[in-house]
């Protein structure tokens, strides 16, 4: 897990609808696809595919505001 990342969200009827991009490690991608969302009781969860070709999940923790790479998976 990835902490320390920036996301910009879409907010439509709610706050932080979706990322449309984020900063990680001092490099910014842009999200070309949101390719999953789910939920837990206590944060949200994205599958995006970045500009980069490789796929994330990011969690925005909703209590804490705060967002996190939970996971990576490269471009085939």
């Amino acid at each position: 897990m990835v902490n320390d990342m920036r996301v910009e969200c879409y907010a439509g009827y709610r706050a932080d609808e979706r990322p449309l991009r984020f900063i990680l490690e001092g490099r910014e991608y842009l999200v070309g696809e949101l390719d999953g969302r789910w939920y837990s009781p206590d944060a949200s969860y994205f599958r995006v595919r970045a500009d980069d070709g490789n796929y994330y999940v990011l969690r925005h923790d909703e209590a804490q505001d705060t967002w996190s790479l939970e996971g990576y998976r490269a471009a085939r």
